[in-house]
């Protein structure tokens, strides 16, 4: 691990260090800001209920001066159990004290993908669940799928907004459809930005992201995604923690890194998965 150059104590640079694996970790992670965020109060258990509440039908009509019948309002819940998860690094007297790289950024920008892979491939694996879906494993995924999806969401009254996320080599087709093969884009804005940014931008009222953590299922397919915020929930109980400790004959600190956190799906029936392969042809 390469590291400060300068004697400083270790001890000393712990708040920088998680400073910036906080900034990397937001900067880096997608799915925590497209689902619902829930805090988790102190010593309420390793386990957060989420009440669901379902979708309600729709108002009668009625005389004037006639009394409404009751609707009961039901609910079922959601589970979140918390778990843990942390990367740990032996950094040594030597490499600490005459290395010519920067601990804090080192360490930190380390720490943070770590930290916010963890949370988006706990978010990603639970694509898988939801009740709809749209093409297999070896199909390629083209821009009506997404339109697809969108109609599915709709016809359902599924809040919105609506996300979608997939496996950059899964939207990869999308992409190359939308820039005609990548020669002379039209002037479209959408088409515009994947040309010139890599962004494909918002399609059929969805806002697409391309994330390395939507990870191959098989050796042919990927599930991705299109889902409402309501969709998934993610409770952070301790976003990053980091710890040292000294061990004298090895003339080193182990440095911990470790989050609390759990997700759980809402509602199922919020988000469709899209299933697309995972080559670039």
């Amino acid at each position: 691990m390469a590291n400060e150059s300068d004697t400083t104590s270790l001890n000393d640079l712990i708040s920088p260090i998680v400073q910036e694996a906080m900034f990397v970790a937001s900067e880096t992670s997608i799915m925590p800001g497209l689902v619902k965020n829930f805090t988790v109060p102190a010593n309420a258990g390793k386990v957060l209920q989420v009440p669901i509440y379902g979708t309600q039908t729709i108002a009668a009509d009625t005389a004037e001066s006639t009394d409404l019948s009751n609707t009961e309002v039901s609910t079922s819940k959601a589970d979140i159990t918390l778990v843990e998860a942390g990367i740990m690094t032996t950094l040594t007297d030597m490499a600490r004290n005459h290395s010519v790289s920067n601990v804090v950024a080192d360490l930190g920008k380390l720490f943070g993908e770590a930290i916010a892979k963890r949370h988006d491939r706990a978010l990603t694996g639970l694509f898988s669940s939801f009740s709809s879906q749209i093409g297999e494993a070896q199909d390629e995924i083209e821009v009506k799928d997404l339109f697809e999806a969108y109609a599915t969401l709709k016809a359902n009254a599924v809040p919105g907004p609506y996300f979608g996320v997939f496996n950059p080599k899964a939207i990869y087709n999308v992409k190359k459809t939308l820039t005609n093969t990548f020669v002379n884009p039209n002037p479209a804005n959408v088409v515009n930005q994947a040309m010139t940014e890599g962004f494909i931008g918002r399609i059929a009222g969805i806002d697409i992201f391309e994330s390395s953590n939507v990870v191959e299922d098989s050796a042919t397919g990927v599930v991705n995604a299109v889902f409402s915020r309501d969709a998934l929930g993610v409770a952070v109980a301790q976003n990053i923690n980091i710890e040292t400790q000294r061990d004298a004959s090895l003339r080193a600190e182990e440095i911990v890194a470790s989050t609390r956190y759990g997700v759980s799906v809402l509602h199922n029936s919020y988000g469709v998965k899209i299933i697309g392969d995972n080559q670039i042809n």
